[in-house]
């Protein structure tokens, strides 16, 4: 194929490759890429625009781009497992701060029970933004190993570093993960409401408050003070008689259960779930307008490095000579006119056997490759003209090494289709069966059709 073609990915999903790529090699040393720089310089574009294209080649090439599918399936399914995990906790707190109705609830007690795990959590996220930083809590670490863990996927590994990584860059992962931490909470914390109604409405619940040292005076202006901002929303709080009689386990408290309930469900709304809502929205509106403003960061000393390979200073100069108006194209490494529609290369061949056969017109012969700037020239020439028809010159009586291998991939990636010439014996000589073998294998690996019959007609019109 000779057009690099990824799937839709977003510019998030972009540097996220990118920068995986780059820890890849930080720790596993410098990846072959010298088909990937020079499909990247094909594209064009300025330094960043290379940079990314180099690293989603090799992203495609070295299966990170199907280990991405595999992390976003294990952070889906974290997520769902974390959400599941909220709605019960959300329902085991109400559940343990009403209990089964046979005893009257302790309003403070109860009130601990919702709120105080949900607000020492949403202490520790605020010190932690303040002191840390890019703190997503525990929740949001551990959704990272879930998702990393569930992709069973090991190219996966890099890819929540990188992620990490790239968005340190604007310090957004305290905003992604809080995001997440924040939206678990207002699950639980939606849940835990929702089963506190169902409770209210199917159960008979008595309420007090006990003290031992506090007289209560202390609990009427706590009540009053905790109720006052969800009388704004239309919830009753009980009056000072109510909450005096509310202290005494034996009295009747007929006429203030209704007060007591709207209190309790209120307070947990304006202090339990509204939090955790508006903080939510603040961390996706911060998230949404960090995430625009990404940058691949070129200070890094790796990308510093990609610049003279995928910008050489000769090509950063500009154009300093016109073309000639005709190339001689018979020697190998010739510029081949992006006109011709079929194109003959041959791949180390020795001196005994004459070369080139007689071409049909308007079939370009590309010589014989035989040393590693021959190779690299035509297929940067190649790279930037791919043919209609390729057909490449192999001699079977060679074996067919892993380097003469990777060379045939490559040249059939600048075509639009390829073909193998495994070529005769040279008279009063036989081709070894066993290896002629070997290369049959090979070449049906790679997907490359091949034959033993001269593919000059096919280049000529295309079919045989």
């Amino acid at each position: 194929m000779t057009d690099f073609q990824l799937p839709a990915l977003s510019p998030l999903d972009r540097l996220w490759l990118t920068e995986a790529v780059r820890l890849r090699e930080e720790h596993a040393g410098p990846l072959e890429d010298e088909e990937a720089n020079r499909q990247a310089r094909a594209l064009g574009g300025d330094l960043p625009a290379l940079i990314e294209h180099r690293a989603l080649w090799l992203a495609r090439r070295d299966g990170l781009l199907e280990a991405l599918r595999h992390w976003r399936q294990g952070a889906r399914l974290g997520g769902i497992a974390l959400a599941v995990l909220a709605m019960f906790t959300g329902a085991g707190l109400a559940w343990a701060a009403l209990g089964d109705g046979q005893r009257p609830v302790n309003v403070f007690w109860a009130l601990g029970s919702l709120l105080g795990l949900n607000l020492l959590t949403l202490l520790g996220w605020l010190l932690g933004l303040l002191l840390v930083g890019d703190s997503g809590g525990a929740l949001g670490r551990l959704w990272l190993w879930l998702s990393e863990k569930l992709a069973r996927d090991a190219r996966a590994v890099q890819l929540a570093p990188a992620l990490l990584a790239v968005l340190q860059q604007r310090r957004l992962g305290r905003w992604l993960l809080g995001l997440g931490v924040h939206g678990l909470w207002l699950l639980a914390m939606t849940s835990a409401l929702l089963t506190l109604l169902a409770l209210l409405a199917t159960r008979r619940y008595g309420f007090v408050w006990e003290t031992t040292i506090l007289g209560e005076n202390a609990f009427i202006t706590l009540t009053q003070s905790l109720g006052a901002l969800p009388t704004l929303l239309g919830f009753g709080v009980p009056d000072a008689e109510q909450i005096r009689a509310s202290g005494a386990l034996g009295s009747g408290l007929e006429n203030a259960r209704q007060s007591w309930a709207g209190w309790l469900v209120g307070v947990l709304l304006v202090y339990g779930l509204l939090p955790r809502l508006l903080l939510s929205g603040l961390c996706l509106w911060r998230w949404r307008r960090g995430r625009a403003a990404l940058r691949l960061d070129l200070q890094l000393p790796a990308y510093r490095l990609l610049r003279e390979r995928l910008q050489p200073a000769s090509e950063r100069l500009g154009i300093s000579d016109a073309a000639p108006a005709q190339l001689h194209a018979a020697t190998a490494g010739a510029r081949l006119n992006g006109s011709e529609g079929a194109v003959l290369v041959a791949v180390e061949l020795d001196g005994s056997r004459p070369w080139p056969p007689a071409l049909p017109q308007g079939v370009a012969d590309a010589g014989i490759l035989d040393e590693r700037e021959q190779r690299r020239r035509l297929l940067d020439q190649l790279t930037r003209f791919p043919p209609a028809r390729l057909a490449i010159a192999c001699d079977p009586r060679r074996s067919p090494d892993r380097g003469t291998l990777a060379l045939l991939g490559e040249l059939s990636r600048c075509a639009a289709s390829t073909r193998v010439w495994l070529l005769q014996a040279p008279p009063g000589e036989a081709l070894d069966s066993a290896r002629l073998e070997d290369w049959h294998q090979a070449l049906d690996a790679l997907g490359l059709t091949h034959s033993s019959c001269a593919p000059l007609g096919w280049l000529e019109h295309g079919h045989d």
